[in-house]
């Protein structure tokens, strides 16, 4: 039975960006993040209900349903809220021969391809019992409620002793969106006004200028959707990039998405490794990523020598103390992964290179801005938009740090816990990178017909992490690059 809501009834124009996200959804890729927390020992399905309702409930978010109209979209107090809609028991079904491990990842995987209601709040819980003597918690929430740094937050907030969210003063107005764009679009725009100009035209400060008024009604609206074009040209630099290099991982997506994880690295050997080559803990990492998927590709007769591939890495463009108010506040940056490099350490280089011309580079906010646009255009219009970034890149990939010690849930140790981002249009691969715990955790999400077996690059992350552990270790002291 639906319970009796103590809130009254409130009603909240979505962001555009938040509102391009929710259109975003497609036959093929669902705009759902995907969690999994292992813990020890069990937790009971009643304990996790009154987990949500004492501490998850104070996200407003999280008792408000999408109600679509002309503008876009509202978020709507769900009178029928019931956490039982939301929280619910998942049987974990082994087939003959299948892991535990295993049968988590069919689970997640089938998950991941299931729409959520949206007669009502866009977000799950599957609490599975008995899951290697403890139990499995699957989480699934709509990216238009938040990106990984917000529901990050979340996730902390509602761990034991976990900081309940701010409450907002009555009296100040809500927080709009032309004022933060204003600090994280227009005030670096105004920065780097020479550089946006020589890089891009003149057209980048209108576009901004017309984003950071998100208020003058339909009006305004029309005006921005005309300007999709020209945002277009803003981001002439991501559009003249050639497409991706065509692997197997590229192609049509079907839509069937399987998920693999594998066990956590040691955070202090990945920095040590860091440290001796004069690169930063991203660059490790993402040169291990392009070494798994390079070794994988190879196995598969797909040789990768002299290819690299994109993936639309997302740039924070809030401060993280404001990460507890949700919504999407990101851009995104294409990132080269040189696959076809096969020394460990000429990749880590290769990689420095690209993270470093990156740092410099003003494409996440211009992203940003046709993600905006994007949230006011006709669905169809929006995919065409949307479709640029699917076309330049082969996967999406995001690193998301977690909490340096483990957290208690329920009076319970969660032991591991990993994501899976989704992706946009036709990309059919997402990498997930996320510190916790004093550990490093490696996911992937695939499509199965563009690659059925993503353990299989899971099982070569450790292999060419360990590799780069060896060649440090062998190196003189004192004479590291």
């Amino acid at each position: 039975m639906p319970q009796p809501n103590p809130q009254k009834r409130t009603s909240q124009r979505m962001s555009r960006v938040d509102t391009a996200w929710l259109r975003m959804d497609n036959d093929v890729n669902l705009m759902m993040i995907v969690g999994v927390w292992l813990l020890q020992p069990g937790i009971t399905h009643a304990q996790l209900c009154e987990r949500v309702e004492d501490k998850l409930l104070k996200y407003e978010r999280f008792r408000q349903k999408v109600v679509p109209d002309a503008m876009g979209a509202m978020w709507v107090t769900d009178d029928a809220f019931d956490v039982t809609r939301h929280v619910l028991h998942q049987k974990l079904h082994r087939a003959r021969g299948q892991s535990e491990r295993e049968a988590l990842q069919a689970l997640v995987g089938e998950l991941a391809n299931t729409p959520l209601d949206p007669d009502h709040p866009l977000w799950q819980f599957h609490l599975i019992d008995g899951y290697e003597g403890g139990s499995a918690l699957v989480a699934r929430v709509h990216h238009c409620i938040g990106d990984g740094i917000a529901l990050i937050s979340v996730m902390m907030s509602i761990t034991d002793g976990g900081m309940d969210p701010p409450k907002r003063k009555k009296r100040a107005p809500p927080e709009s969106e032309g004022d933060w764009l204003a600090d994280a679009v227009m005030k670096p725009l105004t920065d780097l006004a020479t550089k946006a100009i020589g890089m891009y035209g003149g057209g980048v400060a209108k576009s901004m200028e017309m984003l950071s008024n998100p208020q003058e009604g339909l009006a305004g609206s029309i005006e921005m959707a005309r300007t999709g074009a020209k945002v277009l040209g803003d981001v002439g630099a991501m559009a003249m990039m050639p497409d991706d290099s065509p692997t197997l991982l590229k192609g049509k997506p079907i839509g069937q998405k399987i998920v693999a994880w594998g066990e956590p690295v040691p955070l202090d050997q990945v920095k040590a490794i860091g440290k001796a080559l004069n690169c930063s803990i991203n660059d490790v990492l993402l040169a291990c990523v392009a070494g798994a998927i390079g070794a994988y590709l190879r196995e598969q007769g797909d040789d990768p020598t002299g290819k690299e591939i994109r993936a639309m890495v997302p740039v924070n463009l809030r401060p993280l103390e404001q990460a507890w108010k949700l919504g999407n506040r990101f851009g995104l940056a294409p990132l080269t992964l040189p696959i076809g490099i096969d020394n460990p350490i000429e990749r880590v280089y290769a990689v420095r290179t690209r993270m470093n011309q990156l740092k410099d580079s003003y494409q996440p906010l211009l992203a940003f801005a046709v993600l905006a646009v994007a949230g006011l255009l006709v669905k169809p219009v929006q995919d065409g938009l949307l479709g640029l970034f699917a076309k330049k890149a082969t996967a999406v990939m995001t690193n998301v740090p977690g909490p340096a010690v483990a957290l208690k849930f329920c009076g319970a140790t969660l032991r591991q816990t990993m994501f899976w981002v989704p992706a946009s249009g036709d990309i059919g691969v997402g990498v997930s990178i996320l510190s916790y715990g004093g550990g490093v955790q490696f996911g992937l999400i695939t499509d199965k017909k563009l690659c059925p077996h993503p353990q299989q690059i899971i099982d070569r992350f450790e292999p060419e992490f360990e590799k780069l552990l060896l060649v440090t270790m062998m190196l003189p002291w004192g004479e590291t690059a």
